[in-house]
């Protein structure tokens, strides 16, 4: 039996889904999703490459419908735009030879103009100025885009996506070429966002471990189906072997890291 949420009360919950189903015309990618996720939870959603977790954000965004059943977002279906959602996408393209000011990307993430056609109110400057005091990169402020490590990009684009004040935070797959030591510095920043500021924070990754002491749930998104729960639900030999349809073993090592044996596709993407 796949774990569901529940446990929070409907009235706190910020994203709800019920029957949820996934895909596009010709082809559904995942069905059968029933999950609540409330204020201040820090939710990992894990899975193989092409399994549906970028859908997933794309259906939260307003930017693909369902195919079956219902997804709401702060008691409404998704809209595109909506101000109440921060989104750090996989990707940015930026160059070395990018020289847009730090304080400018994090600035357009609140006023949504253009680079050069809006200059800064005094009001954004300081909104801008206080997203990145919060995530550690004040020291940034005034440095080109083109010259920053990965690290330092990742703690910007973070920056941006908060500006706004939002209460849901999208993150797709943000660890993505991270050392270590910088990995664990931006989880700390999202963890602090989520448990000082009640963010609901969802965060795609393909390395469940480094999450394991933050997280509150895990959306698990594998073979057309999607387990949603507490860690400890959800991966489990039991519920990945529901979920997968074949025998899956969930291995846990004296510090609590855990490797998932048995499923040949994308294997070392989840462990």
């Amino acid at each position: 039996m796949l774990p569901r949420t529940g446990a929070i009360e409907m009235g706190s919950n910020l994203i709800t889904a019920e029957n949820l189903a996934a895909g596009y015309r010709d082809k559904t990618v995942w069905q059968d999703a029933n999950f609540a996720f409330g204020r201040g939870e820090f939710i990992a959603v894990i899975g193989p490459n092409g399994a549906g977790k970028t859908t997933l954000f794309r259906m939260l965004l307003g930017l693909q419908a369902p195919l079956n059943g219902s997804l709401e977002i702060f008691d409404a279906p998704p809209r595109r735009g909506n101000p109440r959602i921060g989104y750090v996408p996989q990707r940015h393209i930026i160059d070395s030879d990018t020289n847009v000011e730090c304080l400018e990307l994090v600035r357009l993430g609140l006023s949504g103009k253009k680079w050069g056609f809006n200059p800064f109110s005094h009001g954004d400057h300081d909104a801008a100025v206080l997203a990145l005091e919060g995530v550690g990169a004040s020291e940034l402020a005034h440095r080109p885009l083109g010259v920053l490590s990965g690290g330092e990009l990742q703690r910007i684009f973070l920056a941006e996506a908060l500006v706004s004040k939002p209460d849901i935070l999208l993150l797709d797959e943000p660890l993505s070429n991270l050392d270590l030591r910088r990995e664990t510095d931006l989880l700390h920043q999202i963890n602090s966002v989520v448990r000082t500021r009640g963010v609901t924070a969802l965060l795609i990754a393909h390395n469940i471990n480094p999450l394991l002491p933050h997280l509150d749930k895990v959306m698990y998104i594998a073979n057309g189906k999607v387990a949603t729960g507490k860690p400890s639900e959800v991966l489990t030999s039991e519920s990945l072997t529901a979920l997968y349809g074949v025998q899956v073993e969930v291995l846990r090592d004296p510090h609590g890291n855990v490797a998932i044996i048995g499923v040949e596709e994308h294997h070392g993407d989840m462990v």
